[in-house]
């Protein structure tokens, strides 16, 4: 116990070294060599791949790949491999990853999308677009590219050409996202349809093979649309709005709604929705730092207002609010994901720390572990 203490306060310490350093031991870093050590640990963005069991960190100083559970850094590559990076898609655990180049030293465009063989440890294809790249979507057979106001499909690995370009309302959060392989021989993305608040979902099997069909979307929000996302089985869809209060869960099927889930009062950013493997529960994370867990597959286990059965309130009264939510110390903007234990979920930060809670039935969140994932590399074992 005394030693893995001491292992959680050389990291908590290693967030911020430099700090660490001069107050406790007087050394006094010129001021362009703490610029740079800040810079190098700047994360710009962090996404799950397509099953939430890894996670990749997009930096300053280049590109991190993190497995979950265990957290072990899996690969990385610095910034004069790949340059800084604002954008990076993996393509399930394969040695294939789409980057995008961002931050202050660039190595590309941020027109350019490039795929990384890890294998081969250098670029195997480069493709430009006449603007800047807003999100990528791949799978085994597909690269899907989202850019301000057009989506475009791509064959993929070989040969590689355009299969079809669309128009969208202007995207420019890059909302785009693409059934996982589980669910079948499904091919379906989302994004944000023409109505504001409204999800236009495309089959792109069906487009790929040349039949018309009438635009399928859902009116899901008055106000745009911030985020969205796909159970593991495709079968479902989680929205939410700028505003950022409300999630709703649809039917993808009948394009009707299942539920809807009031995460707060006030605004906030979401910045992550999550179902668990088998769509029994829903999490999102915000900017205010923090993680809410709703009860999907039994609703009525989500909290309500004791004042429920009254119309004072009307249909705030009756919201669904989470069975049990979380905020991580740092109160900073994070993504989310379960783990393959359905009762265990995890948080990676902005701030390069990495939490881990566990609930029960009743509610109860607890935490279970606490690492600071830019440091796991680190031979921390030798120094203790």
């Amino acid at each position: 116990m005394v030693r893995n203490f001491c292992l959680l306060v050389f990291r908590i310490v290693q967030l911020n070294k430099n700090v660490f350093l001069e107050r406790y031991f007087g050394v006094l870093l010129p001021s362009k060599d703490k610029q740079k050590m800040d810079s190098d640990r700047k994360i710009l963005s962090l996404r799950f791949n397509q099953d939430q069991g890894c996670f990749s960190c997009c930096m300053e100083s280049g590109v991190r790949i993190y497995n979950v559970e265990p957290l072990v850094e899996k690969s990385q590559y610095d910034v004069e491999t790949v340059g800084s990076v604002s954008k990076c898609e993996m393509l399930y655990r394969t040695n294939l990853i789409a980057l995008v180049s961002g931050g202050t030293r660039p190595m590309f465009s941020d027109n350019i999308l490039l795929i990384f063989d890890d294998l081969l440890k250098k670029f195997i294809l480069e493709i430009t677009f006449p603007s800047s790249i807003q999100a990528v979507r791949l799978r085994k057979d597909k690269i899907i590219v989202a850019l301000l106001t057009s989506i475009h499909v791509f064959s993929f690995p070989s040969p590689t050409q355009r299969l079809f370009s669309l128009e969208t309302i202007k995207n420019p959060r890059g909302l785009l996202e693409l059934s996982p392989l589980g669910a079948g021989e499904k091919q379906i993305i989302i994004f944000p349809g023409h109505k504001t608040g409204s999800v236009q979902i495309l089959d792109l099997a069906c487009t790929e093979m040349g039949i018309s069909s009438a635009p399928v979307w859902i009116s899901a929000h008055k106000g745009e649309l911030a985020c969205l996302a796909f159970n593991q089985q495709a079968t479902k869809i989680a929205t939410a709005s700028i505003q950022g209060t409300l999630i709703r869960v649809w039917d993808l099927a009948t394009k009707t709604q299942l539920v809807e889930l009031r995460r707060g009062t006030d605004p906030a950013t979401i910045y992550c929705i999550n179902f668990n493997s088998n769509s029994d529960y829903l999490c999102c994370s915000s900017d205010k730092g923090t993680v809410h867990i709703f009860a999907i597959k039994d609703p009525s286990r989500n909290k309500r207002m004791l004042i429920a059965n009254t119309n004072f309130f009307g249909k705030y009264a009756n919201s669904q609010w989470a069975l049990a939510n979380f905020t991580v110390p740092q109160e900073c903007a994070c993504i989310c994901a379960f783990t393959e234990n359905n009762s265990v979920i995890i948080a990676a930060c902005l701030d390069g720390t990495f939490h881990k809670y566990v609930f029960n039935q009743d509610g109860n969140c607890n935490r279970d572990g606490f690492d600071v994932f830019l440091d796991v590399s680190d031979d921390v074992e030798n120094l203790l």
